[in-house]
């Protein structure tokens, strides 16, 4: 009998457990992978004539970074790896991918989906200036090109990455004219006993703060951005600090972000139910501990399925993979996830308090000005929507995607989407899960026109 055929889709934390367990377990998965070599957004590698040091790209995260690539290196042979590679569709039990313009379709048994986060981004005047950067891409262009965004950067936002971002750019030289952040500090202080179940964590973060203010950096708490400034790019960034005094900053470059949102198209092409987190605020596949969907067959793990962090994801990277190979009815050591299970538990309390430290600014989306843009790639305004469900009475995001295309673009709503579904429920004043979220659509993200289908 042919052993299963089993598809892990992305080389970060997560998936590069869950291959590793497969092949512990004597299969010989398929990786997936949108970007050239593993190690994911956290962990993302260097470009191969590039000499920095571990030391230098991962800070204190040198040793898993190290770890994580070694042990992925480790399986070369033994994996069926495919970089540069996007996964598209999830369709009747086989994953759609494309590589280089050309179109695959890979029938599965087991799918186990580590799609990772992105940031989670609000509309503020002048959001879509040049100069303007998420805190993602901010971090991507230091790690993965050597290069910054800015010559004198703001970085606005909220959550751990803020602080990260800040630091490592701070660290590398780079001008980092203040920290702006929307939460305010006495609520990161209630939430510390909360975070201390994970003391080497709350440690790295007290560090990264520190050595800001040691840097003679300014770091402001409970701010409200107001606008980002200029004319042909970014001049600066005005707002409202916690005693509701009016400031502007000068810069040449943003970088923002609040908090992350998980990458859940290809679960939800895959057919999986959803649920509402009402501590993030956010839709996210419907899971049982282990990672199973309600979809037979996919798994979910890491930062798709629920945002816990790198060292959280490669647990329940390995879970996933055990978990499948249960259910294709192969060994899993019972022992291992049972161990799994409870380090995972411990995580899943630091993720409340980071929430109750770091809130999504909700009230902020809501009260956006009718004239700024909301979705960058349809250019529809927040009163545009608005509009439609007073005139047009749309009662959930994909009605008003119909009826005014926000989120039809060629991001689908990664980057609106959090903001439209609070705007549309203040209009309608109804609770936030009540608008539901915007449907996936294939393929996920925009393919070349030259594609062509494999024949072989």
């Amino acid at each position: 009998m042919a052993d299963p055929r089993v598809i892990v889709v992305g080389a970060g934390p997560a998936g590069v457990r869950a291959a590793q367990a497969l092949v512990a377990a004597g299969l010989r998965p398929v990786v997936i992978e949108e970007g050239l070599a593993s190690g994911g957004q956290i962990y993302r590698r260097q470009p191969a004539l590039f000499r920095r040091s571990y030391e230098t790209l991962y800070g204190f995260e040198a040793g898993r970074a190290r770890a994580l690539h070694q042990a992925f290196d480790d399986l070369a042979g033994a994996v069926d790896f495919r970089p540069d590679t996007l996964a598209w569709n999830v369709y009747r039990g086989a994953l759609h991918t494309v590589t280089q313009g050309v179109a695959r379709e890979l029938p599965f048994d087991a799918l186990i989906l580590a799609t990772g986060a992105t940031d989670r981004l609000l509309p503020i005047r002048g959001w879509t200036l040049p100069g303007c950067y998420s805190l993602g891409a901010s971090q991507i262009a230091l790690k993965a090109q050597a290069c910054a965004i800015g010559r004198r950067v703001v970085f606005l936002g909220t959550g751990p990455l803020l602080y990260l971002v800040s630091y490592q750019y701070a660290k590398a030289g780079v001008e980092v004219a203040a920290v702006l952040d929307t939460s305010a500090t006495v609520r990161q202080l209630r939430a510390l006993p909360r975070l201390a179940v994970r003391p080497n964590l709350l440690l790295k973060g007290l560090y990264y703060r520190a050595q800001l203010t040691a840097r003679g950096i300014s770091v402001h708490g409970g701010v409200t951005p107001l606008e980002i400034a200029g004319a042909s790019g970014v001049e600066g960034v005005r707002f409202r600090d916690s005693g509701g005094a009016e400031q502007t900053i000068a810069c040449d470059a943003v970088g923002m972000g609040f908090h992350l949102r998980s990458e859940t198209q290809l679960a939800d092409l895959a057919r999986c139910e959803f649920v509402f987190d009402e501590a993030l605020a956010q839709w996210r596949p419907q899971a049982d501990p282990d990672g199973r969907t309600t979809a037979r067959g996919v798994y979910v793990a890491g930062d798709g399925a629920r945002i816990l962090g790198a060292d959280a994801a490669e647990i329940s990277g390995e879970l996933a993979a055990l978990a499948a190979l249960k259910d294709l009815g192969r060994p899993a050591p019972e022992g291992r996830m049972t161990a799994l299970r409870a380090r995972q538990r411990r995580m899943e309390a630091f993720r409340k308090g980071l929430a109750a430290a770091f809130p999504w600014p909700a009230q902020l989306a809501r009260t956006v000005a009718d004239d700024v843009l909301l979705c960058r790639c349809e250019a529809i305004t927040a009163g545009e929507l608005r509009r439609s469900a007073d005139e047009k009475d749309a009662p959930e995001l994909n009605r008003a995607k119909a009826f005014v295309r926000v989120g039809m673009g060629r991001c689908q709503g990664r980057f609106c989407g959090a903001a439209a579904a609070e705007i549309l429920a203040d209009q309608r004043r109804e609770p936030l899960a009540a608008v539901g979220r915007l449907r996936g659509a294939a393929p996920v993200k925009p393919l070349p026109m030259a594609t062509v289908r494999d024949e072989a």
